[in-house]
């Protein structure tokens, strides 16, 4: 595959697992800063041996000690797998396992030059690492990476093949994506909560006991797990958005187990929800802008400023545009298919086109009609927004929606309390939301009340990760990231002892595959143990 192909792949990749909109983004538990080390109920299971499975609790060796049996996937050249993992670490039941979906690309070069296994996870959380894999990491990533190491993707507990999280079937889903996220009057606020309430009540019917067990940290604890069933002695690892998080996690409760971690687009563990929330809805702004600078210097810019996109979202507030299905484009859609597009420069092009008929009919603007305005464009002018939508939704064809729409808010809010609990709390705080992000705070403001009604209490707190002790840590972090702001990235490599910061000046979410400046300080990171100096920019 060309450095060009190859590029597009990765972001493209990047791009559709990426789900940090509703902003329940998870966070550590691991301790604060004056009590650093093992989070609470651990302290006494991990030690600093490297001798075999010497630090591994008598209870959870026959999970460390099980054998992995390969199978066929059915996809040319990739093998899966099963293995089990305790539901509860804190008290361990086999019959209450969980089963873990692991799926493996063999190294390409010869075997003496083998590295070992590299772990993969594309973010969320909630997004399938298995999907990752094969169908795009495990052709896409550089050649001299496939050729040393084994490319191995393991679903975290509750996403893709590992008994995902469940909530509204797909009609109800539909009903759930029309709802009105920024509503305007006390009945809309009653119907936006009740539309939460009913979700996340339906994810506890649904999913049971699995809600209370899914959190980063014990997904990073299944990391270990799946490392040394591999028979690897490190973890390598590469994590992108909220692979980020897991991947800190880990070498927070496993430094003495990490190998050469890379971490693209970081997450910052520190930051509790409001702050967090904040700084995405400034971040998916910013990236707005500097789409509509973009975009006007291309003569199919149906836009003359961002006024035009806010004049858009109103007046589909107001009257929702046809879409040739019974789903109208209402505003809370053109607001996900718009963040959608954001995520990577790729899709911009893309963002034209939609919003061209759809600034034509919503706003009537009659210039923009032109003899390629077909009857089509006319009848169903919200279409091509719609699909965009669609895709940030995971919904396919027939109307099935992926899992990662409910693994995310289950994850995310498990992980750390929810600061907006009420829509008192919510309508206190919109005034910030909307001096910081004029376009997109109100719907972030008030997506954020889902964790505040979540059925499952958190688990974890804010809180900086270490990793006292691990291997040196690649950070990346691109400048004007939407979703993951580049001051996260600067936070995540600060708190990591052992950490390298390196900074891609550009758009877009996640680096590696995008530069080849970037692509270079990675694969040195990763075949080389080599790291890039501090303060390295690229291009």
């Amino acid at each position: 595959m060309s450095a060009a192909r190859t590029s597009r792949a990765l972001a493209a990749a990047l791009t559709a697992t990426a789900m940090l909109l509703t902003g329940c983004t998870g966070a550590s538990e691991t301790a604060p800063d004056d009590a650093l080390g093992a989070p609470a109920g651990h302290t006494n299971d991990i030690t600093e041996s490297t001798d075999g499975l010497d630090d591994v609790p008598e209870d959870l060796l026959p999970y460390y000690e099980q054998e992995i049996t390969w199978r066929d996937c059915g996809v040319s050249g990739y093998q899966c797998a099963t293995l089990n993992a305790p539901l509860n670490y804190d008290a361990v039941d086999p019959a209450e396992d969980v089963q873990l979906a692991v799926s493996r690309i063999r190294a390409v070069g010869p075997a003496e030059e083998r590295l070992g296994a590299l772990l993969v996870n594309p973010g969320g959380p909630g997004s399938s690492a298995v999907d990752f894999l094969q169908n795009h990491a495990g052709t896409g990533f550089p050649a001299e990476v496939r050729a040393r190491y084994d490319i191995v993707a393991v679903d975290p507990r509750g996403t893709g093949g590992s008994e995902p999280v469940e909530c509204l079937d797909d009609a109800a889903m539909d009903a759930f994506t029309l709802v009105d996220r920024t509503p305007d009057d006390d009945a809309e606020i009653d119907a936006l909560t009740n539309a939460l309430i009913d979700f996340a009540e339906s994810c506890r019917e649904r999913s049971g006991r699995l809600l209370e067990h899914i959190s980063t940290t014990e997904a990073a604890r299944d990391l270990d797990l799946v490392r040394a069933v591999l028979g690897e002695e490190r973890l390598n690892y590469y994590g992108a958005s909220y692979g980020t998080h897991l991947g800190a996690v880990y070498a927070d409760l496993f430094p003495h187990r990490s190998g050469r971690l890379v971490l693209d687009a970081g997450v910052d563990p520190r930051l509790d929800t409001l702050t967090t929330d904040l700084m995405q809805a400034a971040g998916f702004e910013a990236a707005l802008h500097e789409f509509v600078i973009d975009c006007v210097g291309h003569e199919d810019c149906p836009i003359l400023s961002i006024d035009d996109i806010a004049d858009l979202l109103d007046a589909l507030d107001a009257d929702p545009l046809p879409t040739g299905e019974d789903r109208p484009l209402t505003e809370s859609l053109a607001t996900t298919a718009i963040a959608r597009a954001l995520y990577s420069e790729t899709v911009w092009p893309r963002l034209r086109e939609a919003l061209t008929p759809a600034v034509a009919v919503a706003l009537d603007i009659e210039e923009l009609r032109t003899e390629d305005f077909d009857e089509g464009a006319s009848a169903a002018p919200g279409a091509p927004l719609l699909r965009l939508a669609d895709e940030y939704h995971r919904r396919d064809a027939v109307g099935a929606y992926g899992t990662v729409n409910f693994a995310f808010p289950a994850i995310g809010c498990l992980d750390r309390p929810a600061d907006l609990t009420t829509p008192e709390d919510v309508l206190a705080a919109l005034d910030t939301f909307e001096e910081m992000a004029p376009t997109f705070g109100r719907d972030f403001a008030w997506s954020s009340l889902l964790c505040g009604v979540w059925p499952v209490e958190a688990t974890g707190e804010p809180g900086p990760v270490r990793a006292a002790g691990a291997d040196p840590i690649l950070v990346i972090g691109t400048t004007r990231d939407p979703a993951t702001p580049y001051a996260w990235s600067e936070s995540l490599a600060d708190q990591l002892e052992s950490a390298v910061l390196l900074t891609l000046d550009g758009d877009g979410h996640g680096a590696y595959g995008t530069d080849g400046c970037v692509d270079a300080a990675v694969n040195a990171h990763l075949i080389e143990g080599l790291q890039p100096e501090p303060g390295t920019t690229c291009p």
